[in-house]
């Protein structure tokens, strides 16, 4: 059940990826104009465990911010990350600073714009290639972080611009200075 590149000339955007029939069962994205898609595929309860406790702990931090506050997002919230051409990805856990959130019309089908923080959950159908062009176009594009949480061995990788990736295990403490002061995350409470 892979991912297919559909090459179109010129490329798609956002508006025309919205407007895409048989949303409801398709997994759909731009990279770079070009559409990538897939079958949607059920979410396992190692995938849905660590994303509900990633958002938890998300809003907990958020909740002792001073106001405006940013905005936690999850359940594969799209993001316009760029628009010549448009990159637009669903992430399962973003951090949203207060800027963008109040720039969001409510209505609103996507954020125009790239979280801080962007949290990807592998779940058993996704492929390296996938992940690696995400967090690739992620960091191209302004996220300053970029988690990968594998639930199977619990691990996070934490990616940032310019750095080498970081491997966390259920022994250490995700922080996130200086995009998330104070920020401080117990990798294993995210597999509890």
């Amino acid at each position: 059940m892979g991912t297919t590149k559909t090459p179109i000339t010129p490329p798609i955007t956002s508006e025309q990826l919205f407007a895409m029939p048989g949303g409801s069962k398709m997994e759909r994205w731009l990279i770079r104009g070009e559409l990538r898609e897939r079958r949607m595929t059920k979410r396992n309860p190692n995938h849905a465990g660590a994303t509900a406790a990633v958002t938890i702990l998300l809003g907990s931090w958020l909740q002792g911010r001073p106001k405006p506050r940013g905005r936690v997002y999850n359940g594969d919230v799209y993001f316009r990350l760029r628009t010549d051409p448009e990159t637009n990805v669903g992430v399962d856990v973003a951090y949203a600073d207060a800027e963008l959130v109040a720039a969001t019309p409510k209505k609103a089908k996507f954020l125009d714009g790239h979280p801080v923080l962007a949290v990807e959950v592998l779940s058993p159908h996704d492929k390296n290639q996938e992940i690696a062009e995400k967090v690739e176009e992620y960091l191209a594009c302004g996220v300053k972080l970029v988690w990968v949480i594998d639930p199977f061995p619990e691990t996070v990788t934490v990616y940032r611009p310019d750095r080498q990736p970081e491997l966390f295990n259920v022994g250490d403490t995700l922080t996130a200075e200086p995009h998330l002061p104070g920020l401080a995350i117990s990798v294993a409470d995210i597999f509890e």
